[in-house]
């Protein structure tokens, strides 16, 4: 009797710690760190029962797939592990971003895996609530093509967005209202398309940030910089310990508003010389003396550098550039001390142009010496702010599959 009490007991007490686990164990599969379950059970610090009983769980979740058959790495020692993936058919978020060239709609499963996309190349309209609830519309035709279970959705726009409200504060380059609801609105076309799970809304820089650091150029840093330009001007973000830094309400790491010519062009906020004026796609064009074209700022400055490198105009126009970019990477490095920078946008293509005078205007201006010895990187991620805006949506389930699946 007093066995079998016991015995039921610790029965009890393996399943609560399995559930406890699973949380953690579908982070572990869905950023790549825990490609069998051997590392999953060290991962954990559990009982091979135990990770077992939690890998099966997330499988009959749909969430995560487990192979039969347990296989061992070439040249590796020691017992066959069995293998584990993310489910191919699984459940997916909703994804949406908003540029000033446009809009895309993507789904998004499990390990960042772009499932499908719908690009919406045009004119964005002023209305906030008029373009939300196209691409959202856009998302929900995907969803019922491709019949996937969605757990909900996230959107990335270029501004900052207040917290706790949800608001954009300074969407500058869309013509939309300063202070727009954008997450109450996104929630709505949300709601309206029939789309189930939470809505969620960020910043783009901050969540390709996020995605990159776990499943690109910024996986493994404790201390991850961010800088970025996309369509219009520039963003930053910083991830501490795997976690977004974003201040009391939302609004840190607005580097796009560093001074980084002082007699250089006036920026929207007031100042001059800023990096949102001095380092985005128009700056570069106008640099050269290109008109913009039709195809959108970035993709034409992404081919001037790419194709017209060698041509005196560009170059130049590249290096003035790439000089006021160090600058400001050299000042952020001084304050923030991160252990590696990723560079996105036209950033990441300035970079691939000229890495050693980028890298030499970083150490040059950073404090002694050391600190200028930070990698900086390219972003390798595409579409990396959408799938960042799914990460939104896969958190609470990463918190809690069970409560949010089961």
């Amino acid at each position: 009797m007093n066995g079998k009490a016991a015995t039921g007991g610790e029965a009890r007490t393996r399943l609560e710690r399995g559930r406890t686990a699973l949380g953690p164990a579908l982070e572990l599969v869905h950023t790549g760190r825990a490609p069998t379950r051997a590392v999953l059970t060290a991962e954990l610090g559990v009982t091979r029962a135990t990770a077992g009983a939690v890998a099966a769980e997330l499988e009959a979740l749909g969430l995560i797939s487990v192979d039969a058959k347990p296989s061992a790495a070439a040249g590796s020692q020691g017992r066959p592990s069995h293998r584990l993936s993310v489910a191919g058919t699984g459940p997916v978020a909703l994804a949406a971003q908003v540029h000033a060239d446009g809009f895309r709609a993507a789904l998004v499963g499990l390990g960042g895996e772009i499932v499908a996309t719908a690009p919406g190349c045009e004119t964005i309209d002023a209305d906030p609530a008029q373009v939300l609830g196209t691409v959202v519309d856009e998302g929900a035709r995907l969803l019922r093509e491709t019949g996937r279970r969605c757990v909900g959705a996230g959107l990335a726009v270029p501004s900052a967005v207040a917290e706790p409200e949800g608001t954009a504060l300074n969407p500058l380059h869309l013509a939309w209202p300063a202070g727009a609801p954008v997450r109450e609105i996104f929630a709505d076309c949300v709601r309206a398309a029939g789309v189930t799970g939470p809505a969620f809304t960020g910043n783009d820089v901050n969540l390709a940030a996020l995605a990159e650091h776990r499943h690109g150029a910024g996986r493994g840093a404790r201390d991850l910089l961010c800088v970025a330009t996309g369509h219009r001007g520039v963003g930053g973000a910083l991830v501490l310990d795997g976690r977004l830094h974003t201040g009391s309400s939302g609004l840190a790491l607005e580097v796009g508003h560093l001074t980084v010519h002082p007699e250089g062009r006036p920026c929207h906020c007031g100042s001059r010389g800023c990096l949102d004026v001095e380092t985005d796609p128009l700056a570069f064009l106008t640099e050269v003396g290109v008109r913009p074209g039709p195809e959108g700022l970035l993709n034409q400055a992404r081919t001037l550098l790419a194709e017209r490198y060698a041509e005196p105009a560009v170059r130049v126009a590249a290096e003035a550039l790439i000089d006021r970019l160090g600058l400001g990477l050299a000042g952020l490095v001084n304050i923030l001390n991160p252990d590696r920078i990723i560079l996105g946008g036209l950033h990441r293509a300035l970079l691939d142009a000229d890495p050693e005078r980028l890298r030499a205007v970083v150490a040059d201006r950073s404090l002694w010496g050391r600190s200028g010895g930070v990698p900086i990187l390219a972003c390798t991620l595409d579409h990396n702010s959408l799938v960042g805006a799914a990460e939104l949506a896969w958190q609470p389930v990463l918190d809690d599959p069970l409560g949010a699946l089961g």
